[in-house]
């Protein structure tokens, strides 16, 4: 059953209730004989699931960014001749197995 918040203007006097869907709305002040009226909240909803989050939409963009740009395609192998100066110290370790075999 749902709780519904009343206040009331009078005497200030606030409470929960639950109620059901089908009851008729509480009118009257139970300290004061004032009228009653609905006090609406804020209600917590908790997301499940992917899509939901902020990171979640940016993530999901930025692929498509990359995809549909060439210049990032162009920076990639701009990176792979960095990994062939990596080989030039290799000649360094076939000295430390000549050494080895002195």
């Amino acid at each position: 059953m749902p709780t519904y918040s009343y206040r009331c203007p009078s005497c200030g006097n606030a409470f929960d209730i639950h109620q059901s869907f089908t009851d008729d709305a509480l009118t009257v002040c139970d300290r004061c004989g004032g009228a009653l009226r609905k006090v609406f909240s804020p209600v917590g909803i908790a997301f499940k699931g992917s899509g939901f989050y902020r990171t979640d939409s940016v993530a999901s963009a930025s692929p498509k960014t990359d995809g549909a740009s060439g210049g990032s395609q162009d920076s990639a192998p701009a990176s792979s001749p960095a990994p062939a100066s990596t080989p030039a110290p290799t000649p360094a370790a076939p000295s430390a197995t000549g050494s080895s075999t002195n």
